[in-house]
C-alpha cells in the first residue's frame, strides 16, 4: 500500500537526518562536540549527574540499532504488519527529535534542549507502550525492534536528568538551600523508581535496565574519579543501578515461575 511505502520512506529519511545531526554533534561536519557546546554545560565534569565521557559510547549501539531497524522495516514481511504500522512514524519522530536536540545544543539553547528531550522521552514512552503490547513477529524483530527501542528509552531516562540538571546549573539555580548532593540523590531515586516501573510494565526487559544501569554506573565513575567528586552521588547512583537490575531480574524470574501472568 502507498501509505506503507510513505511510512517506510519517512523512517529512512528521519534516520539519515538523525545521522547527519549526530555527525554535526560529534564535530565531524564542522559542529562543536556536544561536551563543548553550550559553554560545556553537558561535559562530564559540569554537574553531579553528568556521566563520565565513556558512557556516551552507548549511542553507537543505539544508532546501529536504529539503522538495523530502518533496514528491517523495509522487508516485505514487515511492510504491512500492524506492529510496524503502529511503530514506524513514532520511531521516525524520535530520530528527528534526536537531531533537533543536537542542533539546539549546537545553538546554545540549553533551555530549549530540555523541552526537546522531554518530548523525545514522551515519544519513547509511546513506543514503549506499543512494543510491549504487541508481540515480536520473530526473534530478529525482538532484537532489532524491542532491543533497540529499549536501549534508546533507558538511556534517555538518564539523559533527561543530566540535561535538566545542566540547564538548572547554568541558570544558577540555588536548590532552595538543599545541598546539590542531596538533590542528586533524590533525582537518582526517581530514576531508580522509573526503572523499576518500566521493569514491571515491560515484563523485565533487559535492554531498558541495561541502558539505565549503564548510565548510572558511569555517573558513579564520574563522581568517584573526576570532579566534581561526590561520594553521596556515587553511592546513590550505584544503589539505583543495582535496584533497577535486581527489579528487572525479579520480574523475569516471577514471569518464568508464573507463565499464566505473561502478556
Amino acid at each position: 500500500m502507498t501509505s506503507d511505502r510513505v511510512r517506510q520512506t519517512g523512517v529512512t529519511v528521519a534516520f539519515v537526518l538523525c545521522i547527519i545531526g549526530t555527525a554535526i554533534g560529534s564535530g565531524a561536519l564542522g559542529g562543536t562536540q556536544i561536551n563543548e557546546a553550550a559553554g560545556g554545560a553537558l561535559s562530564s565534569d559540569a554537574t553531579l549527574l553528568a556521566p563520565a565521557g565513556a558512557a556516551f559510547s552507548i549511542w553507537s549501539v543505539i544508532y546501529a540499532g536504529l539503522g538495523a531497524y530502518t533496514v528491517y522495516q523495509w522487508l516485505p514481511s514487515q511492510r504491512t504488519t500492524r506492529r510496524q504500522r503502529r511503530l514506524g512514524w513514532w520511531v521516525a519522530a524520535s530520530m528527528l527529535l534526536n537531531a533537533a536536540w543536537i542542533l539546539s545544543i549546537q545553538a546554545g539553547l540549553l533551555g530549549g534542549s530540555v523541552l526537546v528531550i522531554l518530548v523525545l522521552l514522551a515519544v519513547l514512552a509511546v513506543l514503549f507502550a506499543i512494543f510491549t503490547s504487541t508481540k515480536p513477529t520473530s526473534t530478529i524483530d525482538g532484537i532489532v525492534t524491542d532491543g533497540t527501542l529499549g536501549l534508546y528509552l533507558g538511556w534517555v531516562c538518564v539523559a533527561v536528568c543530566a540535561n535538566i540538571t545542566a540547564a538548572l546549573v547554568a541558570a544558577d539555580f540555588g536548590g532552595f538551600g538543599i545541598p546539590p548532593a542531596v538533590w542528586a540523590a533524590i533525582v537518582l531515586a526517581v530514576v531508580a523508581g522509573i526503572g523499576a516501573l518500566l521493569a514491571f510494565r515491560g515484563s523485565g526487559r533487559f535492554a531498558i535496565a541495561a541502558a539505565i544501569s549503564w548510565g548510572l554506573a558511569w555517573i558513579v565513575v564520574g563522581r568517584t574519579l573526576s570532579a566534581p567528586e561526590s561520594t553521596t552521588t556515587a553511592v546513590a547512583a550505584g544503589l539505583a543501578a543495582v535496584a533497577v537490575i535486581l527489579t528487572t531480574v525479579a520480574v523475569r524470574v516471577r514471569r518464568r515461575s508464573h507463565p499464566a501472568t505473561r502478556s
